[in-house]
């Protein structure tokens, strides 16, 4: 005789067991879908910064104590006034979200082993946030007046080639990234070139 508790027992698991399937499964699709809807937001507000095209037109960095420095497309704007020195360079963000600039780190040309980029704790900070919108031009600035590394930066100047390391981000304050761009004298004028871009809130591509 069929032992009908055993058999309903039996039953009730099996359909508990398909229903925890189905439910784990949704959850999985669930939260795949999210993360990819996370992935594609996130893509959607990320930045990227390049240099600007020598065909863009010639932007003025003003500086807090009233110098104002021409920057080129496609180049950089220096100038040294009384031992100080004020420096901009000329950007194009090239992402499809709003780029904030947050600072950057002026130093020598790095090659081989040393071409990582400067450690976060050494750049400087701007002391207001400047906003690049996709697909426009704008520009970092920075002026070494009385900083420990005037010199230093005056004496890269006056060699002809440095580099910049441009922090930035998104407008929410997330993905941030580390770009480098070379710099160097050609004539009268500075031109900039993209070197190598570092993520750093997020895998790096390489």
């Amino acid at each position: 005789m069929a032992d009908w508790v055993t058999i309903s027992a039996l039953a009730s698991a099996g359909g508990t067991l398909v229903l925890a399937g189905t439910t784990y499964a949704s959850v999985r699709s669930g939260n795949r879908a999210a993360r990819v809807a996370e992935l594609s937001l996130l893509a959607a507000l990320r930045p990227l910064m390049v240099q600007s095209s020598e065909e863009d037109p010639t932007l003025h960095a003003n500086f807090a104590d009233g110098v104002l420095v021409d920057v080129p497309g496609g180049g950089a704007g220096v100038e040294i006034q009384d031992g100080r020195l004020y420096m901009a360079l000329s950007l194009r963000n090239v992402g499809p979200g709003i780029g904030v600039l947050h600072g950057a780190h002026v130093g020598a040309v790095r090659i081989g082993e040393q071409a990582e980029h400067a450690p976060l704790e050494e750049f400087r900070r701007l002391v207001r946030d400047l906003y690049i919108p996709p697909g426009r031009i704008g520009f970092w600035q920075i002026a070494f007046r009385d900083d420990e590394r005037r010199e230093e930066v005056i004496e890269l100047v006056r060699t002809g080639r440095f580099r910049v390391d441009l922090l930035y981000g998104d407008y929410q304050g997330g993905q941030r990234v580390v770009t480098r761009f070379g710099i160097s004298r050609e004539g009268d004028a500075w031109r900039a070139a993209v070197v190598r871009h570092w993520q750093i809130d997020r895998p790096a591509p390489r």
